[in-house]
């Protein structure tokens, strides 16, 4: 009896720590930064499963949201408010783009990878509009290969 007590004490102990394992990557929308204007800082951020990402308008006149056809399939797009921020939770593995609306064809854009980038191929096929196509081949060249 005592046995089974501690075992069920220890897997309560592992399960609390798994849900305290979620990381919060906090992103900067800047009108400068360290890779020029209208930049997310960073703008790749790798990720598990159910960690957050914070899309933190540093500047005004920005906001985050999902790229049509760069999420994985079954995921929910999201979009958040101009000068606010937005806390994402990301389940699902796969490849996200991000672009900031007023600024997309300027190159404006974000990569988040959670796990395996299952979606990448379907990803890297939507067209992007002006910049944000460089700053995307820049992007998923830093995807580790063989995933």
């Amino acid at each position: 009896m005592k046995y089974r007590i501690a075992i069920a004490a220890a897997l309560a102990a592992l399960m609390a720590t798994g849900a305290a394992a979620a990381a919060d990557h906090q992103v900067q929308m800047l009108n400068k930064g360290e890779k020029g204007a209208m930049v997310f800082q960073p703008d790749f951020v790798v990720a598990a499963p159910g960690d957050t990402v914070t899309f933190v308008p540093t500047d005004k006149g920005h906001d985050a949201a999902s790229i049509d056809g760069m999420i994985p399939d079954g995921t929910k797009p999201f979009k958040g408010e101009m000068g606010k921020p937005i806390t994402v939770t990301f389940d699902k593995e796969g490849v996200y783009g991000v672009k900031c609306v007023p600024h997309y064809g300027m190159g404006m854009v974000a990569l988040v990878v959670v796990g395996k980038p299952v979606n990448r191929e379907q990803a890297e096929a939507v067209k992007q509009p002006g910049k944000a196509k460089k700053a995307f081949q820049s992007l998923f060249a830093e995807v580790p290969a063989g995933n």
